[in-house]
Formats: structure tokens, C-alpha cells, sequence
């Protein structure tokens, strides 16, 4: 069965209400080199998540006991991961923003992670988007004025042209609708300012990082490839929420999938490239920093596992 999407912002509020009042301490960034590129992760804070509630494609006990292996239980904290470039010419880009002030005190830190890391919001050259759901977008604005004063923001064409469309909006079910709002709130200073652009399905949203199209998620959700040297990072953005259950069983969907059936076909042929070639990936809701390689599990019943390259 086809799931209806829902808001993020919608659904995890009502979690948030019973959350702690203040975020848990902030990680420090963490720092690899591709090549001469220098990848920073920088977290946005943790949001407990009902997983057993909003995945479907296996019944609950199955998500219940994929959890339980991993000494996880439904609500699972989540980490928001963004991923800072620097690029060999001395550009900053930042791969997408966080909640901003969607989600609650316990998210909306990439700020501060950010000074943390050395950096201000004010030195961000471009801002490339993964996707435009509020937990990825949102960070973009605060009271409605753009938060990276110099910087261009990027987004693949396909997910512009849905989420920013009114038409797309009147379709889309009334909890999804949300989205849309959220959507236009956070790219609208940056379009009136002409610092907002799109890319076609797989090209380079700026110079020197590459682009896949990723659909399913959202119709234009793309994954950002930090390749030099002959090392090569792709940032997944949401092929997986956590690095547990949809691992286990590729087939699991989330309601916040807008087109389930075309998510788990991705997530499928992303797992089974990451996999066959061995590179690092980098997920936005995968435990801190989000960083490691996919592996073919041994164990009978269970596709994928989660390689973390630190903690």
C-alpha cells in the first residue's frame, strides 16, 4: 500500500512536545580530507523519531527486532548532519542547513557547530541542498531574513519545481502541505535576492562537486559526490533514516517518502553501488558524524550493515 506523506515538521512536533527542553551537548566537528578537499560533519542536534510507527514494508515486530539488535528502541534519537566543503581554491560550500527554528531548542545548532568548526555563516560561498525538507532547509532563514548573507543556494530542478510549486501544493494531501510552506519561507530571501539557482539531474551543482538524482524521498532528493585524488565521498542525504533498519531491509519505506514505491527502488540501488565499490558515504540522519562505508551483511535475512568510520 501507497503511504501519504505527512509534514516533518508535523509529525515530529508532536514528539517533541514530551522531548528533553534543552539539546544534549553538541559534537565537535569532525574533519577528514578527500584528496585536497576537507570535509567537516556538523550536527544539528538529535530528534527522537518514532521509527516503529512511520516505516512501513515490514511488519512492526520486524522494525521492533532489527532495533532491538542494534540496542535501539522506537523513538530513535537521530542525528541531523550537514557536511561543510572546503574546496581546493579556498570556497566554502556547505552541503545542506538544518532545522533552522522548525524543530524545537534540541535541533537548530548548525550555527553554533559551525563557529565551532572555525567558520561563520557570513564565509559560506554556496549553500548546495540535498533536498528541500525542513530538516535540511530549514536553517537557511531565521525571522525570515537569510542566515548565509553571501551565499548562493543550490537545488536540484526537480525538487524546486515541486516544492516550490502551487500547483504540486493543491495536489498533495493537507498534512503534507505543510512542506510546501516551509519550502517557500526558506528559499524566498535568497530568490528575491537572485542567490537562488537549480541543476539538472546529475550535474555539478558547483564547480568541483557532482551530483546524483536520487528520487523517491522528494522528486528531485540528489546525493552530492566530494570526489579527488581518486578518494571519493558521496554525501546520501535521506537514502536512510538511521543505519539500522532500512540496512537490514531496503524495502522499508518512511511516511515522509513522497513517492514510497520510487524510494525503495533508490535505496536498493544505492546500498548495492556503496556496497560494490567501497566508497565513503555520508548520511544525514545516520549516527554522529555520519560517515562510514556499507557493507553486505552475512547474516542470513539482513541485506546491508553499517560500517562507521569513527564515533
Amino acid at each position: 500500500m501507497t503511504r501519504r506523506p505527512i509534514a516533518i515538521t508535523t509529525l515530529l512536533g508532536l514528539f517533541l512536545a514530551t522531548a528533553p527542553a534543552v539539546a544534549d551537548d553538541l559534537p565537535a566537528p569532525y574533519r577528514l580530507d578527500i584528496g585536497r578537499i576537507a570535509v567537516t560533519a556538523l550536527s544539528d542536534g538529535t530528534v527522537p523519531v518514532p521509527l516503529t510507527e512511520i516505516m512501513h514494508g515490514a511488519p512492526k515486530a520486524a522494525i521492533e527486532a532489527a532495533l532491538d539488535r542494534a540496542g535501539q528502541a522506537s523513538p530513535v534519537p537521530l542525528a541531523v548532519n550537514a557536511y561543510l566543503i572546503g574546496m581546493p581554491d579556498g570556497r566554502l560550500v556547505l552541503v545542506d542547513t538544518g532545522t533552522g527554528d522548525l524543530l524545537g531548542p534540541q535541533l537548530g545548532h548548525l550555527p553554533e557547530t559551525l563557529a565551532a568548526a572555525g567558520h561563520s555563516v557570513a564565509e559560506i560561498d554556496d549553500v548546495v541542498l540535498t533536498h528541500i525538507h525542513a530538516d535540511h532547509s530549514g536553517g537557511l532563514v531565521r525571522d525570515g531574513k537569510a542566515v548565509f548573507p553571501n551565499a548562493r543556494v543550490h537545488v536540484a530542478e526537480r525538487d524546486a519545481g515541486y516544492w516550490l510549486s502551487a500547483e504540486a501544493r493543491a495536489a498533495a494531501p493537507e498534512p503534507a502541505r505543510a512542506s510546501f510552506d516551509e519550502a517557500l519561507a526558506a528559499i524566498a530571501p535568497y530568490r528575491a535576492e537572485g542567490r537562488f539557482q537549480t541543476f539538472v539531474d546529475g550535474a555539478d551543482p558547483v564547480p568541483g562537486l557532482g551530483s546524483i538524482l536520487r528520487a523517491g524521498h522528494t522528486p528531485g532528493h540528489s546525493s552530492i559526490v566530494v570526489a579527488d585524488g581518486g578518494a571519493r565521498l558521496v554525501i546520501w542525504g535521506d537514502i536512510t533514516h538511521g543505519e539500522v533498519v532500512q540496512f537490514a531491509d531496503p524495502d522499508v519505506t518512511i511516511d515522509f517518502d513522497v513517492d514510497q514505491p520510487q524510494a525503495r527502488t533508490t535505496r536498493r540501488a544505492a546500498l548495492a553501488e556503496a556496497a560494490a565499490e567501497g566508497y565513503l558515504v555520508a548520511g544525514a540522519h545516520i549516527a554522529w558524524p555520519g560517515i562510514g562505508r556499507v557493507r553486505e551483511a552475512t547474516t542470513p535475512g539482513i541485506a546491508y550493515r553499517w560500517e562507521p568510520l569513527a564515533r
